[in-house]
């Protein structure tokens, strides 16, 4: 059986951890520094910094509170968005039914871009950083007819998929990192951004041999967001946006080489109710993995926020982490990789 969800009908998430509250509203700002390379983009609530430059190895996106803290977006932003604030400043408010829950996620990549960003799971405090396979950057090929990513991907915070859980329908273990989320909405969102979702149903990826689940989300801001509400909606108001995602998981790794990827279920989302399941579980999974009950898998931990973790460490250690991260001056951006060019398998 399941883990039951946490959250009462207010959508309160009880979790006993501590945690940011960080809407995506997004102003951009950029404060250059030859020296170390680094800009700072500034939200409400949360600044991510820079440091290196895109497309190549060194990128990094570090995230932090407004009061200039740093912070882990793994594990130190709520999964659960919260609706207002516990002091006295003004906030956007959502749109939302009675008793609707929404998300926050973490853009890790924007939609029609190339480069595979994901949250560095094995680095301290868990910045955003492009993916390296065999020491070379790594990019999703143009399949016919998309254009890289077709959606805004990214990730639930302080979520986990336990490797040594194996899941009762998939009968795959997890994958190690943190539940993935498809942001359908409209606005073409960027890397490090934190937006609240609506959840609309999940789809169960076995990606060599791993459950690797993809939740079916859409901006809280979006237009359509009011009106759609489940799987079944996204199906009769956007016709082929569900086929499109299975056809894009199922063969987006074939150009490097790879045999097209498989699905739980027959490839059949799977709706509202056993996504926001399936996401307690992996709630529940990042709890054990920061309260140190369960092996880690090389995962690091460090946070400054989670009251009951062995792993919070005071905002002063979590700045001497960012800044003893030190950039290779003579780095090459990538060329390697060619944006423009389509295959048709």
């Amino acid at each position: 059986m399941r883990p039951q969800p946490l959250f009462s009908a207010l959508g309160s998430l009880v979790t006993g951890l501590g945690g940011f509250w960080t809407p995506g509203y997004k102003v951009v700002l950029q404060a250059a520094a030859a020296s170390n390379l680094y800009h700072l983009r500034k939200n409400m609530h949360y600044q991510t910094e820079d440091r290196g430059q895109p497309n190549t190895p060194e990128y990094r996106i570090y995230f932090k509170t407004t009061e200039g803290n740093f912070i882990s977006p793994f594990h130190d932003i709520p999964l659960i968005a919260e609706t207002k604030q516990d002091v006295d400043v003004p906030v956007k408010k959502l749109k939302m039914k009675d008793n609707e829950v929404y998300y926050n996620m973490v853009v890790e990549v924007s939609r029609w871009s190339n480069a595979k960003m994901e949250i560095a799971t094995k680095e301290p405090l868990n910045p955003i950083k492009q993916d390296l396979k065999k020491g070379k950057l790594r990019y999703v090929a143009n399949i016919f007819p998309h254009k890289g990513y077709i959606w805004n991907y990214g990730a639930l915070p302080q979520t986990w998929e336990d490797p040594n859980h194996k899941d009762k329908d998939t009968k795959c273990c997890g994958d190690n990192d943190p539940i993935d989320v498809c942001d359908i909405g409209s606005q073409v969102c960027s890397p490090g951004q934190v937006i609240q979702v609506k959840v609309l149903g999940i789809l169960a990826l076995i990606d060599e041999g791993e459950t690797d689940w993809k939740v079916i989300a859409i901006n809280a801001e979006d237009p359509e967001a009011t009106h759609l509400n489940s799987i079944e909606d996204v199906r009769k108001s956007r016709p082929g946006h569900l086929e499109a995602t299975i056809d894009w998981f199922r063969k987006y790794k074939i150009p490097d080489g790879k045999p097209e990827n498989q699905f739980g279920f027959n490839g059949q989302f799977k709706d509202k109710d056993f996504a926001v399941e399936i996401i307690m579980s992996t709630h529940e999974h990042w709890r054990a993995l920061v309260q140190k009950q369960t092996n880690a898998e090389g995962i690091e931990c460090k946070n400054i926020t989670c009251c009951e973790s062995p792993f919070k460490c005071s905002a002063d250690e979590a700045r001497d982490v960012v800044q003893s991260v030190r950039l290779d001056m003579n780095y090459k951006i990538s060329t390697a990789f060619k944006v423009d060019k389509w295959h048709f398998v």
